[in-house]
């Protein structure tokens, strides 16, 4: 899947920052089955992360109108737009092109209408065809390495969806009845860090832990704890008919859901249950034995990852019934600051605790929350898409680097393309290759990785948003063009040095700035000022 165009006609959102806006990310005839990658660049409230946002919400608009078992409300039911895409519906199959429009014509509400193109015509599509279900992204991948309203929004609501669904059919249901589908937008903040990293520890073969660890100090997993409580205070009550019905006494669980419990038991080394509570604690200690089991129910880290994922979407039913509404009124009324509030561990429904490593030396335990921000991070997104391997999936990553390391930044889109997965890498013609990503920056590392191509510069403008290409090329360049051009830094020094420098220059004391030359790092700027020390000792000599 690639991404060839957006235009935003009206968002209902951003103040009308981003209406009218128009951008072509590739062209059309862009068939490469390789992994390219498109980066967004620019200053804080220049538009990027309201775009990504945007992305979003068309494709849950999308999804939505085409199959509401899978998205079951729209954050954004006003927003109209043109999106344009390459898809290979199957394995085999020849790429389609793909437009999706959702515009308002006079005072009629703006019908969505999926298009895909044979020769030089558009052919409609029927909605809910099964053939069409085909040329939707398999997943929406957002990713936000810190509390993005924005970004976060409709992800949050496709989450609520699932729970209320949940809730609702454990209590209709009967045994032969399926599971609730799993969404297709899918959130991955510091929330969700431990579902990724345990999946992909368990589950990923040798050499997809060996990467994942390689850079964090750690060799592999040694020990966990998880905790499913049910009938805690802070979990909704139902009726003694319905509880006795369902032998339980707080969350209804469906048959689904039933089983992974199970599952959890089966494979932990030591369990317990508290009647009372309706509490499962399981342990593990991590061997072969123990992946193996987990192998025996799950057949990949995905599945595994899904399983985790289902049970900890429910812990939107601990958050109390009023604030749930309050959030999906301001969701509605556009008002992203008034995000779904976060359970606090104990009120969980599901939750992970207790999570230690083994260091690569010595026998000694590493617990997980000793390691730091920027390996908690670098694991979470190379997990991401170490277990999201299959075609068709698109990625949103918010600020993927922001707490790296210098180090990791200039490594980390070749640790992606090079990322050892089982459906094969992204630098070739591979199904892991099928997918598009599309990243916001505020350093010159991704952009150096980069083909100017695929690089946009986004910048305001009269009240509007503007994206261009850079006019030099990116590939390849060093940081300081790089940051010269993307970000108008130049040089590329913090403000209080260059202040330093600037009030030096003014100085007529070689003694003054002599001193102040030995304060002072490498720059082009120490360089002007050295000049400035011998034009000032030659004058007085």
């Amino acid at each position: 899947m690639k991404l060839l165009r957006v235009k935003v006609v009206s968002a209902a959102t951003c103040g009308g920052l981003l209406d009218g806006f128009e951008l072509w990310f590739r062209s059309a005839d862009v068939e490469a089955p390789s992994f390219t990658p498109l980066c967004l660049v620019g200053p804080n409230g220049s538009g990027k992360s309201q775009l990504m946002q945007i992305l979003a919400e068309m494709f849950q608009s999308l999804i939505h109108e085409c199959n509401r078992n899978e998205e079951r409300a729209e954050t954004n039911p006003n927003l109209q737009f043109e999106l344009e895409y390459l898809i290979r519906p199957k394995p085999g199959n020849e790429v389609v092109h793909i437009r999706v429009s959702r515009i308002a014509h006079g005072k009629q509400r703006p019908k969505l209408i999926i298009q895909r193109r044979v020769d030089l015509e558009w052919i409609d599509c029927d909605l809910h065809a099964p053939a069409t279900q085909q040329l939707l992204p398999r997943k929406v991948v957002g990713y936000t390495s810190g509390d993005n309203e924005t970004l976060s929004l409709p992800f949050l609501a496709s989450r609520g969806g699932y729970a209320e669904d949940v809730s609702q059919m454990a209590l209709e249901e009967t045994k032969d009845s399926s599971p609730v589908t799993d969404t297709r937008l899918m959130l991955i903040d510091y929330g969700t860090h431990l579902e990724v990293l345990v999946a992909n520890l368990l589950l990923g073969n040798v050499p997809q832990r060996n990467a994942l660890l390689k850079d964090a100090l750690v060799k592999d997993l040694h020990s966990f704890r998880c905790i499913v409580q049910l009938s805690h205070s802070a979990a909704p009550r139902v009726s003694r008919t319905k509880a006795s019905a369902s032998g339980r006494k707080g969350v209804q669980l469906t048959a689904e859901l039933e089983k992974y419990i199970d599952q959890l038991r089966r494979c932990s080394t030591c369990h317990d249950y508290d009647k009372e509570t309706e509490t499962y604690t399981f342990d593990y200690y991590l061997d072969e034995q123990t992946r193996n089991a987990f192998a025996f129910f799950w057949d990949s880290a995905f599945g595994l990852y899904s399983s985790f994922h289902k049970l900890s979407m429910l812990n939107d039913l601990a958050i109390p019934k009023i604030a749930r509404e309050r959030s999906r009124k301001d969701a509605e009324a556009r008002r992203f600051a008034a995000r779904l509030p976060e359970p606090q561990d104990e009120d969980k429904i599901f939750r992970f605790q207790r999570v230690t490593f083994r260091a690569q030396s010595g026998n000694q335990e590493v617990d997980y929350v000793s390691i730091s921000d920027g390996e908690h991070q670098l694991i979470q997104v190379l997990g991401i898409f170490c277990m999201l391997s299959f075609p068709n999936v698109i990625f949103l990553l918010d600020e993927p680097e922001s707490h790296f390391n210098p180090v990791w930044r200039v490594k980390f889109l070749s640790l992606i393309r090079d990322l050892p997965t089982a459906n094969g890498d992204r630098s070739g013609a591979t199904p892991a290759a099928e997918q598009d990503c599309i990243m916001t920056t505020h350093a010159p590392f991704v952009p150096s990785d980069m083909s100017r191509d695929r690089v946009f510069i986004f910048k305001k403008e009269n009240g509007k948003v503007i994206a261009q290409h850079p006019d030099i090329e990116t590939y390849g360049t060093n940081f300081d063009a790089v940051l010269e051009e993307c970000f108008g830094v130049h040089p590329p020094i913090s403000d209080l040095p260059k202040e330093d420098i600037a009030r030096l220059m003014k100085s007529r004391s070689p003694k003054e700035i002599e001193e102040g030359i030995k304060r002072l790092g490498n720059s082009v700027d120490k360089v002007f000022l050295a000049d400035r020390l011998r034009q000032l000792q030659k004058k007085d000599g």
